[in-house]
């Protein structure tokens, strides 16, 4: 026994030394050599620019049908007089009424082009929550050091970059090698069927059927968003998770509330939503998470380095730690959030139907069929009808970090490479 014991310490002696070690050794994945870029601007008279995209209540409301067109069309006007060398030198085209697809023609037409895409489309203000905001949502505020307003982030700040960039390169004289386009979507908040779908439909059937690559939104560069790094943190999106919203529904006799069966249609549909959060899609480490905490864990202390480089060991612990926020485990699972649930007309009627939406942003490695069939297997109850009402779809292939946009190193590099020129 005491020899069993004594191999048992030694083995974890030996175990301890292996992840110290891979934590002391764990190499920095930051880029280096890369020249810093030096951008004059008047500052305040962007944010000023910017502020001003904001106060146009380019709302995607639940019903398409609700969406008030009018305030796309005074944004695009609004774009023309605030960007007026964009609007003279690319080519504008207004797609599916609502959507915007500029072309800047390069120099080179053997070179891939690039889509730099955004989204006009902002969700609604829930109605009574006005005054919770510290600033007007639609009052484009400039305060405190930050520009106030609904899409401030999601996402006007990539469609208002893009635009304040192009302007300013115009103003330089410069005319790129490949071709640009900008792809500005006015639906993303509702699946983007009409608006990035019909842009990129159109390019297609126009031949532009490969890119150099395209840069949506993604991340950020804030401070305090990763645990455990100082200063500014880079999070680079190199895929999408999918997108799915089922509509649960039950439907019954109906009746009055004196009298009711031992389970209502709400009740029903109420105890197939709390089936759902209660068996949540299980945790599970993709590859560009992986990648992200590679780059990301050299930079952090010691304890977590250690972490990150002994997942091999380590992983369940990770996973656990990850789960305990909502943004963790967003990264580490397909989630599931119920948003809305309709029923009834009156406190003592028993309601005849009862609908809830449950929205699924799905991991790579699902799919929104293999999503389908998990609800139905956890539901287990023939009562709920599943129904896809969402411009559904798949998780995006996942981008290489290494590949040609990130190796621009020479001339000729940059020539042969899809790298922007």
């Amino acid at each position: 026994m005491k020899k069993l014991f004594g191999v048992a310490v030694l083995l974890l002696v030996v175990l301890l030394a292996v992840v110290l070690v891979r934590a002391a050794r764990l190499p920095s994945l930051q880029m280096t050599g890369v020249e810093p870029v030096s951008v004059q601007m008047d500052g305040r008279a962007a944010a000023e620019r910017f502020a001003g995209a904001l106060t146009f209540a380019t709302i995607s409301p639940q019903d398409p049908a609700d969406r008030d067109s009018a305030a796309f069309l005074a944004l695009h006007d609004y774009f023309q007089e605030t960007y007026p060398l964009v609007h003279q030198r690319l080519h504008r085209e207004t797609v599916s009424e609502l959507s915007l697809l500029y072309t800047w023609e390069g120099s080179d037409p053997d070179l891939e082009p690039i889509v730099l895409m955004g989204h006009l489309d902002v969700v609604p203000v829930i109605p009574g929550t006005e005054d919770d905001w510290t600033h007007p949502p639609f009052g484009g505020v400039i305060a405190d050091g930050y520009v106030w307003g609904r899409g401030a982030i999601d996402d006007k700040a990539s469609v208002v970059s893009v635009l304040e960039a192009v302007e300013g390169l115009l103003a330089q004289g410069h005319r790129p090698a490949r071709t640009f386009y900008l792809a500005f979507g006015h639906d993303e908040e509702v699946g983007g069927p009409d608006g990035a779908g019909e842009i990129a439909e159109l390019l297609e059937a126009r031949g532009v059927a490969d890119v150099a690559f395209v840069l949506d939104e993604g991340g950020a560069i804030a401070d305090g968003l990763v645990p455990g790094i100082e200063g500014p943190a880079a999070i680079v999106g190199i895929g999408e998770k999918g997108f799915l919203s089922l509509e649960l529904s039950v439907a019954g006799a109906g009746g009055h509330s004196s009298m009711p069966p031992p389970s209502t249609n709400v009740g029903v549909l109420a105890r197939a939503v709390a089936r759902l959060e209660q068996d949540p899609f299980p945790l599970r480490l993709t590859d560009p998470v992986a990648q992200q905490f590679a780059y990301l864990g050299p930079e952090m202390g010691f304890g977590a380095r250690a972490l990150i480089s002994n997942l091999w060991l380590l992983k369940p612990v990770f996973l656990r730690l990850m789960s305990r926020s909502p943004q963790g485990a967003a990264m580490l699972r397909t989630t599931t959030a119920a948003t809305m649930f309709d029923a009834g007309v009156k406190d003592n009627v028993l309601p005849i139907s009862a609908t809830a939406m449950v929205n699924f942003r799905i991991l790579p490695g699902e799919t929104v069929e293999s999503v389908t069939g998990r609800v139905r297997e956890v539901i287990d109850d023939d009562r709920v009808q599943i129904r896809d009402v969402s411009s559904s779809r798949d998780p995006s292939p996942v981008s290489d970090p290494t590949g040609p946009p990130t190796r621009c190193s020479s001339a000729r590099s940059a020539r042969r490479l899809a790298c922007p020129t």
